[in-house]
C-alpha cells in the first residue's frame, strides 16, 4: 500500500494514535512503515507533492487555526499544507470524498522486474516457484499477460536470504568484552560515589546529634535519622537499641542472599548470585554494608539505614538490642551461639526472611516451615519480577518493627 492510502485508511478508521514516529521513519502500528520524507501522490495547487510527514502533521492538527498551525509547523521544521488545500485534503483524508483530481498514482507504463539469478547462482528450495516466475516474464522485459501474473510468486523467486535467525544470534566476529568492561567500571563508579555520599551523610548526621542523641526513627531526613529524635521503640521482650538497626545474613555461599549482593538487592530490587559480585568485587571481603530503602509503593516515605552483617559472633551484647532481621539459611547451626533459648525467642524479637527460587523443591525450606519466618520467592531467569520481592521485604519489615513499637 502506498504511504497516502495508508495515512487515509487509518484516518478513517479512527486510528492516527498507531502512527508512531521512529527515527526517520513512520510506522503504521505493525501493518506499515515509510520514510517521513518519502513524496505521497498528493500535488498541491502549488504543483509539488506534499510529503509524509507534512501529511501526518496535517491529519493530526487539522483542528488548529490555520495562523497557529503555521508558525507549529515552522518551528518544527515541517512543511506546511497550503490554505486553499486543507479542505480538499481533510475531506479525502476522512473518507468524505473517494478521490480527488489532486492525487496522482503514478503507474509504470512498462513494469519490469530484476532479472531472475541463474540456476548456478541461486537455488530455490522449490524449483517450480522459479520456473512460474519466468513463465510469467516475456524474454523483452514485458509480461506475457498482466492479468494473470502472480507478483508474490515471482517477488518470492528472485529473494535471497541475507541472513538468518541463527546467524544474527551467533554474532559472528564480534567482541562484546568491551561493552561489558565499560558497563562494570560504570557501576562500580557509581556504587563508590553512593557509598561516600551515604558515609558521608551518616558523619554530618552524628556529628551534629551527638553520641546521646542517636535515636531509630522510621520517618525523618533522607537518612532515617531525626535532629529531634523520637524516643526509641521498644520490643516485647526486649528494645531497638541505640544506633543504626541491624540486618544479619548468612555467611555461607549456599544461601541467596550474602554481605555481597544483599545491597542491590535491598537497594535496588536486583538479584545478582554471590558468585558474580565476588568476582566483580575488589579490595577485602566487607564485614559491614550499608543499605537504604531508596523505592518504595509510597512515593514520599523517606529513606531509612540499615547495617547488614554476617558475622553473629562479632556482636557485643547491646549490638543485639540494634538486630531487627534475619535472613535465614534453613539450617539449626545458624543460631549456635545466639543469645535466645529457642526459635520462638528469636523469631519473636526479630522478623525472619528465607529466599528461595519458585521452582525449588519444597523439601529445601522443610525446617523453615516450622518457624516463623516469611518465604521469599524469586525467579532464577526473570530479574524483573525481582523488584516486587525486594519490596515484600521492605513492607514486612517496617510493619513489624511498626508493630513491635507500638507494643
Amino acid at each position: 500500500m502506498d504511504p497516502l492510502s495508508a495515512l487515509r485508511d487509518f484516518t478513517i478508521r479512527g486510528e492516527l494514535d498507531k502512527i508512531v514516529r521512529v527515527n526517520d521513519e513512520f510506522r503504521f502500528a505493525s501493518d506499515y512503515s515509510f520514510p517521513c520524507s518519502v513524496e505521497t501522490a498528493y500535488r498541491s495547487k502549488q504543483g509539488n507533492l506534499y510529503t509524509l510527514e507534512t501529511l501526518v502533521y496535517y491529519i493530526k492538527n487539522h483542528h488548529v487555526k490555520h495562523t497557529e498551525y503555521l508558525q507549529n509547523a515552522r518551528t518544527q521544521g515541517i512543511t506546511s499544507v497550503t490554505f486553499p488545500d486543507r479542505k480538499p485534503l481533510l475531506d479525502y483524508l476522512t473518507g468524505k470524498v473517494s478521490s480527488s483530481d489532486a492525487i496522482e498514482f503514478l503507474v509504470p507504463q512498462n513494469p519490469k522486474f530484476p532479472e531472475l539469478p541463474s540456476v548456478d547462482e541461486y537455488r530455490p528450495e522449490d524449483p517450480v516457484i522459479v520456473g512460474a516466475a519466468m513463465d510469467a516474464v516475456d524474454e523483452d522485459d514485458g509480461f506475457k499477460d498482466s492479468t494473470n501474473v502472480d507478483y508474490m510468486t515471482m517477488i518470492r523467486a528472485i529473494e535471497r536470504p541475507l541472513k538468518d535467525r541463527e546467524s544474527l544470534l551467533e554474532c559472528k566476529n564480534k567482541n562484546f568484552y568491551n561493552v561489558l568492561v565499560t558497563s562494570t567500571k560504570r557501576e562500580e563508579e557509581r556504587q563508590r560515589l553512593e557509598s561516600q555520599q551515604r558515609k558521608d551523610g551518616l558523619v554530618a548526621k552524628s556529628r551534629l546529634m551527638g553520641s546521646d542523641d542517636r535515636g531509630l526513627v522510621g520517618y525523618g531526613d533522607d537518612l532515617g535519622y531525626d535532629a529531634n529524635p523520637k524516643p526509641k521503640m521498644h520490643l516485647k521482650g526486649g528494645k531497638i537499641g541505640e544506633g543504626v538497626p541491624i540486618i544479619l545474613v548468612p555467611s555461607a555461599f549456599q544461601t541467596l542472599i550474602t554481605i555481597y549482593n544483599v545491597k542491590e538487592f535491598l537497594e535496588d530490587g536486583i538479584f545478582i548470585p554471590t558468585d558474580v559480585k565476588v568476582k566483580q568485587m575488589k579490595g577485602a571481603r566487607p564485614d559491614c554494608v550499608t543499605v537504604q530503602k531508596k523505592f518504595s509503593r509510597d512515593r514520599d516515605r523517606v529513606v531509612t539505614a540499615y547495617e547488614v552483617r554476617d558475622k553473629p559472633s562479632a556482636l557485643k551484647s547491646e549490638d543485639w538490642d540494634r538486630v531487627v532481621a534475619v535472613f535465614v539459611l534453613g539450617k539449626e547451626w545458624q543460631f549456635k551461639d545466639w543469645p535466645f533459648k529457642d526459635h520462638v525467642e528469636i523469631f519473636n524479637k526479630i522478623i525472619g526472611f528465607y529466599m528461595r527460587f519458585e521452582d525449588d523443591s519444597l523439601e529445601s525450606a522443610k525446617n523453615v516451615k516450622q518457624w516463623n519466618v516469611k518465604i521469599i520467592s524469586i525467579s532464577k531467569n526473570k530479574r524483573h519480577q525481582d523488584r516486587a520481592a525486594a519490596l515484600e521485604v521492605w513492607d514486612r519489615l517496617e510493619e513489624f518493627v511498626r508493630s513491635r513499637s507500638h507494643s
